[in-house]
């Protein structure tokens, strides 16, 4: 791993740029922005800036930054939770004299000069924490927060199978270092408001579920003004339903448009979801995807080809 390589280059630049992908969950805006502070914490003269589009639902984790006019050919990008150019929120990586990606998803394409890719890694954010405890640098429990909170997400409280030993020893090793109150932060990742749990029942109600096991619903815009929740609320909810027996994969898609496509979360309890949500504008895990098709007919196909996929599942 290139831990030491990132910190050489984090010393070297008195400009830095730090984003993720775009529709942000909790370790992209942990990952990211703790970094951010990590770094100002041990470097409190630099100019380190977060960037993307802002998510009021985790606006506990902090703020992003409207980026100033800076000399690019002086500054660098470090690219957090994110394994494609594409999915970059709000920096063109091809303006930067240096570009460093931190990642934690399979690899999908190289567009950074240092790439710290560990798909076996629970998080982009347990790849900060690892940065961080092997260059020696200085934490508070505010930074620790948002890093915990990060791989508490993304690992849905250590119970996903890509929970290793190592994360276990570097969650523990932040609570230590920083006397992290960790109990604590549950309730802004885990409260729902009444809007949500309402939603919920209509999913409940609506969802589908084939005989191959795939279970899916789609949600149009209508819907989601009725029920005053927005696209990324189902995808919020879905976690709810990956532990349905009978059901192998789970698929909610929502209708987003302000961005002009449907936003789609998906979930398998076997078998391997990231290629077929690659092909409609999105990836991820091979348990945990997202796609964004421009259209309901590009969503039904993509159904099809996960349903077919559980047919072929044993």
């Amino acid at each position: 791993m290139c831990y030491k390589k990132i910190a050489r280059e984090i010393k070297k630049y008195n400009t830095i740029v730090i984003a993720r992908h775009i529709g942000p969950d909790p370790d992209a805006l942990g990952s990211s922005i703790g970094l951010k502070e990590l770094i100002l914490y041990n470097f409190p003269k630099k100019q380190v800036y977060v960037i993307g589009a802002p998510a009021s639902r985790f606006r506990y984790l902090g703020n992003v930054d409207k980026l100033p006019e800076i000399d690019y050919h002086k500054a660098l990008l470090i690219v957090t939770d994110t394994p494609d150019a594409k999915r970059i929120d709000g920096a063109d990586y091809t303006k930067f004299h240096k570009v460093i990606k931190i990642d934690h998803h399979p690899f999908i394409e190289k567009f950074a000069d240092i790439e710290l890719i560990d798909d076996k890694a629970s998080s982009a954010s347990q790849l900060i924490i690892e940065l961080a405890k092997i260059n020696h640098y200085k934490l508070n429990e505010d930074i620790a927060s948002k890093l915990y909170l990060g791989v508490v997400a993304d690992t849905n409280r250590f119970l996903y199978e890509y929970t290793s030993y190592k994360t276990l020893e570097l969650a523990a090793w932040l609570i230590k270092e920083t006397n992290l109150n960790f109990t604590s932060l549950y309730d802004n990742l885990y409260t729902k408001s009444l809007k949500e749990i309402i939603f919920s029942g209509y999913i409940s109600l609506n969802m589908q579920i084939t005989d191959n096991g795939l279970a899916y619903i789609k949600l149009s815009d209508d819907i989601l003004k009725k029920y005053e929740v927005d696209s990324s609320t189902a995808g919020n909810l879905i976690e709810n339903y990956n532990n349905v027996d009978k059901i192998k994969v789970v698929a909610f898609c929502s209708e987003d448009k302000g961005n002009n496509y449907i936003k789609c979360s998906i979930r398998s309890k076997g078998p391997i979801i990231n290629e077929i949500a690659s092909h409609y504008n999105g990836g991820g895990h091979i348990y945990a995807s997202g796609a964004r098709p421009k259209t309901f007919d590009e969503v039904d196909k993509m159904l099809e080809e996960l349903d077919k996929l559980c047919q072929n599942f044993e």
